[in-house]
């Protein structure tokens, strides 16, 4: 396509050519020339005929849905959505610009024929994960489909085109919009709930889609292939579909059982979410099915029930392996004598820093070839099975797929509980892991429970002072960090440190890191003098010890800079971040969160020495890489967003600082909820850029709020509930003035 046929949208879209169409409308491939990148751009369609004007609000008000339900979900494997609005009349989605070919093309390129096995299996896992996210999130998809699934060249997986999801909440709006009686979807792929168009339908029904889809797929044929619309219909509400095997007899039997449930026709019968489904699928991979599903302890085979629990570890003198003939021996590894510690403690944005290799704790470790193999016997077996569904679990934890980890790894600690004892090292080892996942799906509190109760297991076993012990409760104090009991989790660090210098000595990996933990901690509890001292020793031991770029020893510079920040010291604090900011990216990336964090506080130093202008560029720019490495609505995103506004502010810009605040504060709440400290944050910028704009009253309303949610949540006397009402009282008085 020729320059002069292009076509600019919002002065930063430039459409170049159409890659597809659709019912809802044409993707076409397009510049973000703000950003200078790739996109792709869906328009309703057709551009420029005119329509029946009640059928085009309807097509708007979906196309709408969609970006706001597509922009919401942040996930690999599913599409990224940058933005969204109108031009010129033309409704516009901006998503990322996919390098594959859906499901359907590849199928299509396959002369109709299967893909191969190994490719379909992945495909299930991959839409599985995805799938789990979208229903956790409260969508349904709605029209699942070999069109609406991508394999990308890299072997990513990814579902498209949310264009008729239907929120969980909003069941009544989406039926208004399709109709009465209209069953949307795509006759080979609908649920029999779907047909009817006046049923329930909820994420089962997307589990029935996925199983047409894995069906054809994997035979090559939709499980009902006819070619008149009704018969495909009636084929979905009463006929069985046929065995896969039938078709294609070299598909494994777990997967032709997995999508034949999926493909139940009463919801109730079909697997009970897409998480469930995950876990069959890798369990059959595995060669550990059943192992792998939840089951109460009377379910394991009669072998495994007549087995007494293991001797307690406190039998062995500590840390010492049991003996070889001992079935719990196949469970006991060298992985589970090391000091299993996690990042540090969150930095000043919120994020933890992503550890390094040399802090992250080692993956199991096989006992094979390091005692002798004990005789085949069912203790031997489920003991093995046990340590393979331990080892799956971390290595869910490992890509990310923390809600499996999570779910497998508690059934791994109930079995071992059963068979080993609460107290062995290994059903401790499990209890730890679980505790980790628990804490990265933010269940701050259950993984809080889950640590201490490893903590007191492993001080009854291995000693107070074991490292696996000190690694607990270390970890229980990172969490009650999280929950902003600072207080709490210094006295756990300042034990914890005690310990770790007197056995492992002051310059141990592990002591360094509990030595950092303890100075971020110091920091939050307003001793910032004996943070920014600690954090200074810290750095300098690391970076003797690992050089001065080692990520550890940046994490504590950019601790150092918080430190100065926090002592008045701007200048002496911009100066660091911009070294550390400089040095993450030289090692780490551009684009690496620890790098753009240090970003973030280079903005807030810029600000407070009154160079708003300079802040503003930096701000711009982190918001469009916020954007780009994890969305329009991600947290960090929305933190830069609001950095952005307040140096508007600052500027004297408070028409676009309070457009920025509302925009904010608007997705802080859909994002992080209406009561959460960072929306309240952009309710009082947003109060502060109407008072300057002489909009008192609706300044008044912002600050009304905040200090009712405050008083709800804090209490009358919290400083922050003090420090509202301060702000509202001094609104009333303006407000007083200007009647007056």
């Amino acid at each position: 396509m020729a320059d002069t046929d292009t076509r600019l949208i919002q002065g930063r879209y430039r459409l170049q050519e159409v890659i597809g169409r659709g019912g809802m409308g044409e993707v076409w491939r397009a510049t973000d020339e703000s950003l200078e990148r790739r996109v792709a751009v869906k328009c309703l369609r057709p551009l420029g005929r005119q329509r029946d004007p009640d059928h085009l609000a309807v097509l708007r008000e979906r196309f709408r849905r969609e970006a706001r339900v597509a922009a919401a979900l942040q996930h690999r494997g599913i599409t990224v959505v940058h933005d969204f609005g109108e031009s010129d009349g033309v409704l516009f989605l901006v998503m990322e610009l996919l390098d594959g070919r859906n499901l359907s093309q590849l199928l299509t390129d396959n002369d109709k024929r299967p893909l191969p096995v190994a490719e379909v299996l992945d495909i299930a896992e991959q839409v599985a994960e995805a799938l789990a996210y979208t229903h956790r999130q409260g969508v349904v998809h709605r029209d699942l489909k070999p069109a609406n699934i991508m394999r990308l060249t890299d072997g990513t997986v990814k579902i498209c085109d949310f264009g008729i999801a239907r929120l969980g909440a909003d069941m009544d709006f989406t039926s208004r919009l399709t109709g009465t009686g209209i069953a949307m979807g795509t006759p080979h792929y609908m649920s029999p709930e779907q047909i009817g168009g006046g049923g329930a339908v909820d994420h089962r029904s997307d589990l029935y889609s996925l199983g047409c889809v894995l069906y054809e797929v994997a035979t090559g044929r939709p499980p009902f292939d006819m070619e008149d619309t009704w018969a495909i219909l009636i084929g979905h509400r009463d006929t069985a579909p046929a065995p896969l095997r039938g078709h294609r007899p070299e598909l494994p039997g777990y997967l032709d059982l997995a999508v034949l449930d999926l493909l139940a026709k009463a919801p109730g019968e079909r697997p009970a979410d897409a998480a469930e489904l995950g876990r069959r699928l890798v369990s059959g991979r595995t060669g550990t099915d059943p192992a792998l599903r939840p089951a109460p302890p009377a379910v394991l085979p009669a072998w495994a029930r007549t087995l007494a629990a293991g001797r307690p570890a406190a039998s062995s003198p500590a840390g010492r392996p049991a003996p070889a003939h001992d079935h719990a021996a196949a469970l006991t590894t060298v992985w589970t004598g090391t000091a299993a510690s996690h990042p540090p403690a969150p930095s000043e944005t919120g994020q933890p820093p992503v550890s390094p290799a040399t802090e992250i704790a080692p993956a199991p470790v096989s006992p094979v070839g390091e005692i002798a193999p004990a005789p085949v016997s069912p203790a031997n077996e489920i003991a093995a099975v046990l340590a393979g569904r331990h080892r799956a679990g971390l290595g869910l934890g490992r890509l990310g797929r923390w809600t499996e980890a999570a779910d497998l790894l508690r059934t791994v600690v109930r079995d071992r509980v059963h068979v080993l004892g609460a107290d062995h090292p290994d059903t401790l080892a499990s209890g730890y892991e679980l505790g980790f996942a628990l804490g990265r799906l933010g269940r701050a509190t259950d993984a809080l429970d889950r640590f201490a109760a490893v903590a007191e297991g492993r001080a009854r076993t291995l000693g107070a002072d074991h490292p696996d012990t000190l690694a607990a409760r270390q970890e229980t104090a990172y969490v009650l960090g999280g929950l902003g009991r600072h207080a709490e989790a210094h006295e756990v660090y300042e034990t914890v440190l005690a310990a770790r210098t007197r056995t492992m000595g002051a310059e141990h990996p592990d002591t360094l890191r509990c030595r950092h933990n303890l100075a971020f901690t110091l920091g939050r509890i307003g001793r910032v003098t004996e943070a920014y001292a600690t954090a200074r020793e810290v750095a300098h031991v690391r970076a003797r010890l690992l050089g001065a770029e080692h990520p550890d020893t940046l994490a504590t510079r950019h601790e150092i800079g918080h430190a100065l920040g926090r002592l008045g010291r701007w200048s002496d604090a911009l100066a660091q971040h911009r070294e550390v900011a400089e040095a993450r990216r030289a090692v780490l990336g551009a684009d690496h969160p620890d790098t753009l964090a240090t970003r973030y506080e280079t903005g807030i130093c810029l600000g407070r020495l009154g160079r708003a202008e300079e802040a503003t560029v930096l701000y711009r720019d982190l918001v469009g890489a916020r954007t780009r490495a994890n969305g329009p609505d991600h947290p960090e995103t929305l933190r830069a967003r609001h950095g952005l506004g307040v140096n508007l502010g600052r500027l004297g810009d408070w028409d676009d600082a309070l457009a920025e605040a509302r925009t904010v504060r608007s997705a802080r709440a859909r994002v992080l909820g209406a009561d959460h400290p960072d929306t309240l944050a952009s309710h009082r910028e947003a109060g502060i850029a109407l008072g300057h704009l002489d909009r008192w009253a609706e300044a008044l309303a912002e600050y009304r709020h905040i200090t009712a949610v405050r008083t709800r949540l804090l209490g009358a006397g919290h400083p922050a509930t003090r420090a509202a009402l301060a702000d509202e009282t001094h609104c009333r008085r303006r407000l007083g003035a200007t009647s007056a």
